[in-house]
């Protein structure tokens, strides 16, 4: 199979990488506006596979020319392109998988477009990160297994594994969508209600090996696809994972108006955007660099099974790997993107139309995949007979 993968950013060129790496794929076109930057990192893998080609995504043309080159599509751009590269996917009759932009409900948008996918036999999946993406993937694996699910809880972080004060926080992807994630709120399902909660609120303390008690809260977007999907749970609640105290230092900064998209100030007379101001300051800050980082995930979905109470749990935690230098999170979310991508053009997935995660990716095939990436998951499942009066 062929693959066209739009934008040759930090997750742009760990996509390739893993795809140059797997015999299913025979050509790799990697595309982005700065050619020379793409082309540098082709040449540090030493492979023939992949291809750089010049793409500017803001016009439609050129990203008809080049979508059209593959048998399926991988859309590492910002997710502000979501939409446009559905739509063009659909046009020239290609397969298509995204990183997600559940915010601004772009996702709700591309799952409008199935019966078009559908007519022109083009598979589209949405949501294909972390979280969004793995989370879902594995959320609706473990409702497969149930025969009634009651809750589905989610939790998610990227962390340094040495925290340094006083944020104990390093980027791991865009500042720009860790503003929108903090400010925007959360959707969440509770005692059987579509709710909206706060972001940064519901802190609760959560442990995971090697890093001991963290804290986690609610932030928008994780739930995604997954409350319109399974909507007569009792619970159903997506919370980002960080290091204690995280979350009232960014409420301060929240609060004041400085993640604010409308907060302008006048300097020397020139209008300047509070934000702006804030994310590049904190970009020198919080720029990971070297450092190691890692993802730490866990899913619990709970329900009911052969008349017994039953609880499944994913957990993930990787660091960054050493050999590439890969960040821990680029890795799951390259993997991720990638192993569905492969699926899709491989033929193990086959239903046309647009799809979020949990409806149509195996998990079991799915963890599987990852394992082989070095990306390992547990599962867990824990049963009590229920005692009914």
């Amino acid at each position: 199979m062929k693959v066209v993968v739009l934008g040759a950013g930090l997750m742009g060129k760990e996509v390739a990488r893993d795809l140059n790496s797997s015999e299913k794929v025979e050509k790799v076109y990697l595309a982005d506006i700065d050619t020379d930057a793409a082309q540098k990192f082709v040449d540090s893998l030493e492979s023939d596979k992949i291809e750089v080609v010049a793409l500017n995504a803001r016009n439609e043309d050129e990203l008809r020319t080049v979508m059209v080159k593959g048998d399926v599509c991988v859309n590492a751009l910002f997710y502000e392109f979501n939409k446009i590269v559905a739509k063009t996917a659909i046009e020239v009759g290609v397969h298509s998988v995204d990183l997600g932009g559940h915010i601004g409900e772009v996702t709700e948008h591309l799952l409008t477009l199935h019966d078009e996918a559908k007519a022109k036999n083009v598979t589209l999946i949405p949501d294909l990160g972390v979280a969004p993406g793995m989370i879902n993937i594995l959320a609706g694996y473990g409702v497969s297994k149930l025969d009634s699910v009651e809750s589905i809880k989610l939790y998610v972080g990227g962390i340094p594994t040495k925290p340094e004060p006083p944020l104990n926080y390093t980027l791991v992807f865009s500042l720009d969508g860790v503003f929108d994630h903090y400010t925007e709120p959360a959707k969440v399902i509770q005692g059987g209600k579509l709710t909206e909660v706060p972001s940064l609120a519901g802190v609760e303390p959560i442990y995971f090996d090697h890093y001991g008690v963290l804290e986690a809260f609610y932030t928008s977007g994780g739930t995604s696809t997954l409350i319109n999907t399974f909507p007569n749970v009792k619970t159903l609640e997506y919370k980002t994972i960080r290091y204690k105290g995280h979350a009232d230092q960014f409420k301060l900064l929240r609060d004041l108006g400085f993640l604010s998209k409308d907060n302008i100030v006048e300097v020397d007379g020139k209008q300047l955007l509070v934000r702006d101001v804030i994310r590049e300051a904190l970009k020198k800050k919080l720029d990971l660099g070297d450092k190691e980082d890692a993802v730490l995930l866990r899913v619990i979905v709970s329900g009911e099974k052969s008349g017994e109470q039953v609880t499944y749990e994913y957990e993930l935690n990787i660091k960054r790997d050493a050999e590439t230098t890969m960040t821990a999170m680029a890795r799951a979310t390259a993997c991720t993107i990638a192993a569905v991508a492969i699926m899709v053009g491989s033929g193990v997935i086959q239903d046309r139309g647009v799809f979020p995660p949990e409806s149509i990716v195996p998990g079991d095939e799915y963890i599987e995949k990852m394992a082989r990436r070095g990306v390992m998951i547990k599962e867990t499942s824990h049963r009590s007979t229920i005692v009914k009066w």
